[in-house]
C-alpha cells in the first residue's frame, strides 16, 4: 500500500513513532470494510486502552462507524484522552466521542487519502505548512491562532463570531442526530458549524441543511464554515453558496465558504470543541485554544 507507506513517512517526519494496527493488513475485506464492526471496535478499544499510544490516525473513512458506535469503550477515552485524526466517516466518531467524553478529535487528513495521497501532490512549502500545523496541534500548549487562508476562501455572508468548532461531513452530522449518540441541542449554542460533502446531489445538501433547520441547530449556531465541495452533481447553478444562503434565510450569521476542509484536497486540521474565531469578511478563521493542556 504505497499511500500508507507515504503517510507513515509523513508522520515520522513530524517526529512521531508509528505503529501500524493489525487490521491494516493488505487483502483484508468484509463487504466495504476490512472487518466486522465488532473486530474494528475491538482494535479501536485496544488502542484507546494502550498507554503507549498517544494519538490515532485513521487509515480511511468509508461506511463503518455507525456499525460500532455502541461498542466503543467510552470509559477508556475518558480515562486516557488521546486525539483521533481523520475526516469523512471518522467525523461521526469525533462528534460522538466529544458528546460522550469531551474528547477533542481532529477533523484532519486521513492516512491514505490525505497524508499519503493528496499531500505529495502539493508544493513542498504547503506540505511544510501542513506538517507544522499538525505537529503544533498535537504537541503545543499554545493556541495556533489564525489558520493560513487559501485562494479559494470566499465570504458568503460577512460578520464575526466566536465559539466552539463542531462539524464534519454534513450527512454524518445529520445521521448522528438521529441516533442515541446525537449531541444535545444546547451543545450547538454559539458554535461555529463547519461541514463538507463529497459525492451525491446538490439537492441532498439542500435537504441535509433543511434537516438542520428543522432540528433547531441553525437557530443556535453563531457562524458557519463550508468546505470545498467534492464531486457533487447539480451545482452551478445553483452554487453551493446559493443553497446555503437559501436555507439560512434571515438568520444573520457569518458564512465562510470554500475552506480547505474535506475530500477535495489537503485539510487544515480543525479540533472539535475548541474555541475559534471567524471573520468571514476578512476570510479569517483562528484557533483560540490549544488542543494540548499543560501537564
Amino acid at each position: 500500500m504505497p499511500d500508507l507507506d507515504r503517510a507513515v513517512a509523513v508522520i515520522e517526519g513530524m517526529g512521531f513513532r508509528v505503529r501500524r494496527a493489525p487490521l491494516l493488513e493488505p487483502g483484508r475485506r468484509r463487504w466495504w470494510s476490512a472487518a466486522k464492526p465488532s473486530e474494528i471496535a475491538a482494535e479501536l478499544n485496544g488502542l484507546l486502552r494502550d498507554s503507549e499510544v498517544r494519538a490515532i490516525v485513521a487509515h480511511d473513512g468509508g461506511q463503518t462507524v455507525l456499525g460500532y458506535l455502541d461498542l466503543v469503550d467510552f470509559a477508556a477515552v475518558a480515562a486516557d484522552p488521546k486525539p483521533i485524526l481523520g475526516y469523512s466517516d471518522i467525523s461521526l466518531l469525533h462528534l460522538v466521542l466529544y458528546g460522550r467524553t469531551g474528547l477533542v478529535g481532529f477533523h484532519a487528513d486521513l492516512a491514505t487519502r490525505g497524508l499519503g495521497g493528496t499531500w505529495p501532490e502539493v508544493s513542498a512549502a504547503r506540505r511544510a505548512q501542513l506538517e507544522g500545523l499538525h505537529a503544533a496541534l498535537l504537541t503545543s500548549t499554545d493556541p495556533i491562532g489564525e489558520l493560513p487562508a487559501g485562494p479559494s476562501w470566499e465570504c458568503w455572508r460577512a460578520g464575526c463570531a466566536e465559539g466552539p468548532l463542531l462539524g464534519g461531513v454534513i450527512n454524518r452530522v445529520v445521521l448522528n442526530q438521529a441516533t442515541p449518540y446525537g449531541l444535545p441541542l444546547e451543545v450547538f449554542d454559539g458554535a461555529l458549524l463547519f461541514w463538507e460533502e463529497a459525492g451525491g446531489q446538490a439537492s441532498y445538501v439542500w435537504s441535509y441543511l433543511q434537516v438542520l433547520r428543522h432540528s433547531g441547530i441553525l437557530d443556535r449556531i453563531a457562524g458557519m464554515v463550508v468546505g470545498v465541495p467534492d464531486a457533487i452533481e447539480g451545482l452551478d447553478p445553483p452554487s453551493l453558496a446559493e443553497i446555503v444562503l437559501d436555507v439560512l434565510g434571515e438568520r444573520d450569521i457569518p458564512v465562510l465558504g470554500n475552506v480547505d476542509v474535506g475530500h477535495a484536497g489537503p485539510n487544515l486540521p480543525l479540533p472539535i470543541g475548541l474555541r475559534a474565531a471567524l471573520d468571514a469578511g476578512r476570510r479569517s478563521l483562528s484557533l483560540l485554544e490549544p488542543a494540548v493542556r499543560p501537564a
